[in-house]
């Protein structure tokens, strides 16, 4: 995909074609055409996937994983490298966790699913911030998230639907709101996740969702190539190799992932040193994706404009700077914006490039330590790979 680029007027960001309109395979389109290989009527097979070989289908959500990865750190994954590749999938902005898993269970964009961030400020809460993957109690993950779900669709047409991941994860608020209307399939070690994904396949058509964080949880601690994350990426490609010799012949697995993940360069304190958070009231997003909200009494046009050219002026090339109106502009979100879109994004977004991190004042310990980062616009975060192959 092409990556957003600012104007050389520092005060108005230049209006490129976003990630979605720049390829012909996303991630909104993985699963609906997963779905329609098995017959779900109201899925579109546009990625030409074909009919399912015998009904049974795994998706193998790999957390962090890179497109890049796959050719640079091929040693490394043997059993990968006997998948057919489809492709570079991009993924939708930002690209973290919960908006691609969003986009990938609904087949929609963020500009309609409206999961807009890893945080975003709670519309008309008192300046309260949602953290996606955490989730809060006194958020309905139905109404936040209220794009019917593809498996709730393949529920109703008899399409048998499991999700398996850790255990802990099975009663949030984030698997209620991308998540619902599969079974739940609790799994905290591989012998574990083998069994419950056999389970998922005995009646078909069957679809089966398998999750692992191992490799970003690495990436963010020790950084994209260190010891910790090369074992990581080790241990993915021995999770693949269970799947593919061990689940029952025919099934065809595939495997993707929500995002890739660059290190760390140059890390700025916002309000440390310099005086970009000048009319701000809440800081939400994440280092490299941030959404900056003003004050409902000094929101407007004019002061979004004006914050948008003060970090513009401050940060140059750093990071791409948009505000409301240029979101809209440039369809950073997909080509239609629903109301709890627009509700819920930053009065102005900003985008790091390069190596750099936005860092929240409030949560300087913590986002400093992480060396791997996403959410950005660059290639190597958005781009992820589509891999196949049939067990037999």
């Amino acid at each position: 995909m092409a990556q957003i680029r600012i104007h050389e007027r520092k005060d108005t960001p230049l209006c490129t074609r976003a990630s979605w309109q720049d390829t012909s395979m996303h991630l909104a389109d993985i699963t609906p055409s997963i779905f329609a290989g098995l017959g779900l009527t109201s899925a579109t097979d546009s990625l030409s996937l074909g009919q399912s070989p015998h009904g049974k289908e795994v998706l193998f959500l790999v957390d962090g994983l890179g497109a890049d990865v796959i050719e640079k750190y091929k040693d490394l994954i043997p059993t990968l490298q006997t998948f057919i590749q489809h492709g570079v999938i991009s993924t939708s902005f930002p690209s973290t966790t919960a908006t691609s898993l969003a986009t990938l269970m609904t087949g929609e964009l963020p500009g309609t699913h409206a999961m807009l961030g890893y945080t975003v400020r709670v519309p008309r809460s008192g300046g309260r911030v949602l953290n996606s993957l955490k989730w809060d109690e006194r958020v309905d993950p139905h109404v936040w998230q209220s794009v019917p779900t593809l498996f709730e669709r393949a529920v109703e047409e008899n399409i048998s639907v499991s999700h398996i991941a850790a255990k802990r994860y099975e009663n949030t608020g984030f698997t209620q709101a991308v998540f619902r209307g599969a079974t739940y399939r609790g799994a905290n070690i591989l012998e574990d996740m083998i069994t419950e994904t056999k389970a998922a396949l005995t009646k078909g058509p069957s679809f089966a969702y398998v999750y692992i964080n191992d490799l970003d949880v690495a990436g963010h601690s020790d950084g994209v190539g260190s010891d910790k994350w090369c074992a990581a990426l080790a241990f993915v490609d021995h999770v693949a190799k269970a799947l593919v010799t061990q689940l029952p012949r025919g099934t065809r697995v595939f495997l993707t992932a929500d995002h890739g993940m660059v290190n760390v360069e140059e890390k700025i304190v916002l309000g440390q040193d310099n005086d970009l958070l000048g009319g701000i009231e809440t800081i939400a997003g994440e280092p490299r994706a941030r959404h900056l909200y003003l004050t409902d009494e000094e929101d407007s046009p004019t002061a979004r404009a004006e914050l948008a050219s003060q970090w513009r002026e401050y940060l140059g090339t750093r990071a791409d700077v948009f505000t409301k109106e240029d979101v809209i502009t440039n369809k950073l979100f997909g080509p239609s914006l629903v109301e709890n879109a627009l509700d819920r994004m930053g009065d102005v977004i900003a985008i790091a490039r390069g190596g750099v991190v936005l860092i929240d004042p409030e949560r300087t310990t913590l986002e400093s330590a992480m060396v791997g980062h996403h959410g950005g616009s660059s290639d190597i975060e958005s781009s992820v790979p589509l891999l196949s192959r049939v067990v037999n």
